[in-house]
């Protein structure tokens, strides 16, 4: 009878541990808000979480702020939290509010310093972007849209607008029809490989 007893309990604490520890996990990545206090950007209860990694001297990223607002303001209305998030890990808080402020940005902003974000969605350069789901699977991460095909290389419009499609199909129960797509601009310095 102890040992029958015994196993439910190791059964109930194995249960526990394998359900509890990937939310700690989750819950630890964190960055700073601009008050240089940490904060995780995937315990807001959203239907979705999109991190928009961003540089202020990369002009590629520069240029798609109008439709990472676009973006932002269309899907704000169904439950997802966009954040932007500042890779340089010498940005000082002064200098992500001028950036923010001079392209027009309505969008919380966080400092990775450490690349804890960059890590957990695998960014390589910027502009990138990361969609969570509502449990904070990794669902997709690449490209806005496919505006840019390679340096130097722009059409004039995108034909594939990869995160809309992505924030539809996640909003939707589905899979995004791409996991992966190639992000083109500039380099994540300093990465851990």
């Amino acid at each position: 009878m102890k040992i029958r007893f015994l196993s439910i309990g190791l059964a109930i604490v194995g249960a526990i541990i394998w359900f509890i520890v990937p939310q700690i996990m989750s819950a630890a990545v964190s960055a700073f808000d601009l008050d240089g206090h940490p904060t995780n950007p995937f315990t807001a209860g959203a239907t979705a979480t999109v991190l928009i990694f961003v540089g202020t001297d990369c002009p590629i990223s520069n240029r798609y702020a109008p439709e990472i607002q676009r973006l932002a303001t269309r899907y704000s209305a169904e439950g997802v939290r966009f954040w932007l998030v500042y890779v340089d890990p010498e940005l000082a808080a002064d200098e992500i509010r001028r950036h923010l402020s001079d392209f027009n940005h309505a969008i919380p902003a966080l400092h990775d310093p450490e690349h804890a974000l960059v890590e957990k969605a695998n960014a390589k350069v910027t502009p990138e972007a990361s969609v969570f789901d509502v449990d904070g699977q990794l669902v997709y991460s690449g490209r806005i849209d496919d505006r840019y095909i390679d340096f130097g290389k722009a059409r004039p419009t995108p034909r594939n607008r990869d995160l809309d499609e992505a924030l539809q199909a996640t909003l939707a129960g589905r899979a995004p029809a791409h996991e992966r797509t190639r992000a083109v601009g500039c380099y994540i310095a300093d990465l851990k490989e």
